[in-house]
């Protein structure tokens, strides 16, 4: 597969909507006033034979009726007259189409039949087809997209670094959603559906190419090919993060996905195994799906596995401690010298262990002074910054702090904790918006580290490397 096959879904020239409506409570309206709406700059073809315009644009009887090329359609009829929709896009020469409707091999027999019919076109054709069964795909830099949930109900995220791809059309939405509100941008999302043509594998080998994808995340409930999905996902890893949530871990999940997309899921102490074979990081729940990703995006990879954590509130410092023991994250001995500097510059009655107790007392500028030192000890590799921001002393400059932190020592992954409520959860957000991950509980930032150690390691694992030269020995 060429990349010119997947790209029109992305960024294409001109869009169709076949089953545009004047209706607004059509999935049809809802598409065809995405793409009239939120900024796409190509062309846009309502079509629809009962309707002289929607929305203000002149609507057409049929796609052939179109007086241009249509790089995308997409298709959102009732499943009986899809796979005559699809036709007429081969004759039109489109060049990727999205099926939006339902009602196909999920549905039954009935439903395999029609979804058949529509794999054997898009093979013969060449034709490029992201469905059945799906919500399609957003682009938030082309502005391409397909969903029919209207964006005053769900919000799209912001241009980022993270690419997400999913077989449920549902789950996608819940989590793009989630995204927005949390600040959290995206690359692209793509909810793929049953994959009558175009597969989890065939996605993520156009997304390990793709200029603005630092990391992938996928939702999978099984895969249409295991052996080419395995070729795909070690050559992904080698190069970009795959952190893939799983459906259907449970026996009930299993028969489940039956029903949802058709699909048969494995066992999952197996696929768990070859997870961690291939690099790919397996998340447990939505918020672990995008911390995990958030890290890996944001942050560079670290050389060991060795943490130091600065905190001003001492609880959640032994919270993170213990939950780095159980993760396997060893805490760093820091050095004589470090411990010699930090006493110069810390509040009274701060702890110079690790965690690095600064007490409440401390302000943004402690910070400063202390994390400029712990980065300089040649046996920290990952630092966790802990700051309860509802005390007197510490100010929003706390931001500034750590993203000056961040761009100095840009070789050390940075991650940063808060807890709290609505003044924390703003804190939390402009944290985000200058790439330092930050979690609104000890141990999700702790997972966070786990992860971005795990695929380190597994990087390391591929290329070995002469161990970097240090000033002394780290236990």
């Amino acid at each position: 597969m060429s990349d010119d096959a997947l790209r029109y879904f992305f960024n294409p020239s001109s869009v169709a909507i076949l089953g545009a409506s004047r209706q607004i409570r059509k999935f049809g309206h809802t598409i065809f006033k995405n793409f009239v709406r939120s900024g796409y700059q190509g062309k846009v073809y309502p079509i629809n034979p009962k309707a002289k315009d929607i929305l203000g644009q002149k609507a057409y009887p049929s796609l052939a009726d179109v007086p241009g090329p249509v790089d995308l359609a997409v298709i959102a009829l009732p499943a009986a007259i899809v796979v005559k929709a699809f036709s007429d896009c081969i004759d039109k020469g489109v060049k990727a189409v999205v099926v939006i409707s339902g009602g196909f091999k999920e549905a039954g027999p009935e439903g395999a039949q029609r979804e058949a019919e529509l794999t054997r076109l898009a093979q013969e054709s060449g034709v490029r087809l992201i469905g059945p069964n799906c919500i399609g795909v957003f682009d938030p830099r082309s502005q391409v997209d397909t969903l029919f949930l209207p964006s005053y109900r769900l919000k799209r995220p912001t241009p980022g670094d993270i690419a997400f791809i999913t077989q449920s059309g549902a789950f996608g939405s819940a989590v793009l959603d989630w995204a927005a509100a949390k600040n959290v941008g995206i690359s692209k999302f793509i909810s793929f559906g049953n994959m009558a043509d175009v597969s989890e594998s065939e996605l993520l080998e156009f997304l390990v190419k793709d200029p603005q994808t630092k990391c992938i995340v996928a939702y999978l409930e099984g895969v249409r090919d295991g052996l080419y999905f395995l070729d795909v996902a070690r050559r992904v890893t080698a190069q970009k993060p795959l952190v893939i949530l799983k459906g259907g871990t449970t026996s009930a999940g299993q028969m489940a996905t039956l029903s949802h997309t058709g699909s048969l899921a494995g066992d999952p102490a197996l696929i768990s195994g070859i997870f961690s074979q291939l690099g790919i990081i397996q998340a447990h729940n939505v918020e672990g799906l995008f911390d995990a990703a958030r890290a890996l995006a944001y942050q560079p990879l670290p050389k060991g596995p060795r943490l130091a954590i600065v905190t001003n509130a001492g609880g959640f410092g032994v919270l993170a401690s213990d939950h780095a023991e159980k993760s396997g994250i060893p805490l760093v001995k820091l050095s004589s010298e470090t411990k010699a500097a930090l006493k110069l510059v810390v509040p009274p009655n701060s702890s110079l262990s690790n965690p690095v107790d600064l007490t409440g007392s401390a302000n943004e500028e402690d910070y400063g002074k202390v994390l400029n030192i712990i980065a300089q000890d040649p046996c920290v590799d990952m630092l966790l910054v802990m700051v309860l921001v509802q005390t007197s002393s510490i100010e929003s400059d706390v931001v500034d702090v750590l993203t000056e932190v961040n761009e100095i020592y840009s070789d050390i992954p940075l991650l940063a904790c808060t807890v709290g409520g609505e003044y924390t959860e703003a804190t939390l957000c402009m944290l985000e918006d200058n790439q330092i991950p930050s979690f609104p509980s000890p141990a999700r930032a702790i997972t966070a580290v786990r992860a971005i150690w795990d695929y380190a390691y597994y990087r390391q694992s591929l290329a070995p490397k002469p161990r970097r030269r240090r000033k002394r020995k780290c236990d």
